[in-house]
C-alpha cells in the first residue's frame, strides 16, 4: 500500500529542482509571471485582480502544503540550480483506489520557453507518478491550438486520446480541449492527433 512521505519530494534534474513554492518565492514569482503575461494569458483561466499580490500567492503556497501533506496535489516550482524561478508543475486531483491517477499541469516562463526545461520536469514528475507514488496513469490537456504544449506532452510519451468539448474556461471563454495520457505500463503504441 502507498504511504505518502512525511516531507514533500524534491525532484532534482540535470538543471533544476523541483520543490514546492515557499514564501520566499513571491518576488521572482510575480516578476516572472508579469513578465510572462502575455504568453501565458492566452492558455490560462483569466487571472484574478489579485493574481500577482503577496496575499493571492502566500495563499498558493499554503494550498500547496495542504494539497501536498493530504496527498491529492503536487504542486512544484521549477527552479533552475542557480536558484533562477523557471516556471511550475502540478500534478493534481490525485485519485487512489481503483483510477491510481492525476492530471498534469504545468507553465514556463516566457524567457525559458523552448528550452527543454519543461520536458525534462514532465520526466521528472512521471518518473516519480509512477515510481514513488505508485499511480498507473497520468492525464493531461490542452488547447488544440498550443501546438508547443502538445508538442512537449508528445515528445515526454503521452498519447492523445481525444477531445474534450467545452473542457475548461480559458482566456474568459469555455474551450474544447485535447486530452493526452501516459500510462505506466502503455503498450499502445503511436496514437496519431487525428
Amino acid at each position: 500500500m502507498f504511504r505518502w512521505p512525511r516531507a514533500a519530494p524534491r525532484l532534482v534534474t540535470e538543471r533544476m529542482v523541483l520543490r514546492l513554492p515557499a514564501h520566499g518565492d513571491f518576488s521572482a514569482w510575480s516578476a516572472l509571471r508579469e513578465e510572462s503575461r502575455a504568453f501565458l494569458t492566452p492558455w490560462e483561466p483569466i487571472w484574478h485582480h489579485d493574481h500577482l499580490t503577496r496575499k493571492s500567492f502566500t495563499n498558493r503556497v499554503y494550498w500547496a502544503q495542504r494539497a501536498s501533506r493530504a496527498t491529492t496535489s503536487l504542486p512544484l516550482f521549477l527552479v533552475r540550480h542557480d536558484g533562477v524561478l523557471l516556471g511550475a508543475i502540478t500534478l493534481d486531483n490525485i485519485r487512489r483506489g481503483p483510477a491510481q491517477m492525476g492530471t498534469l499541469g504545468y507553465w514556463i516562463g516566457a524567457p525559458f520557453a523552448r528550452q527543454g526545461y519543461m520536458a525534462e520536469a514532465i520526466g521528472a514528475m512521471v518518473d516519480h507518478a509512477f515510481g514513488p507514488l505508485d499511480l498507473s496513469r497520468i492525464e493531461a490537456a490542452c488547447l488544440p491550438e498550443n501546438a508547443p504544449s502538445r508538442g512537449v506532452l508528445e515528445k515526454s510519451g503521452f498519447k492523445y486520446e481525444g477531445v474534450a468539448q467545452s473542457y475548461l474556461q480559458i482566456d474568459g471563454r469555455w474551450r474544447n480541449h485535447v486530452l493526452y495520457a501516459i500510462l505506466r505500463r502503455d503498450r499502445r503504441g503511436r496514437t496519431g492527433a487525428g
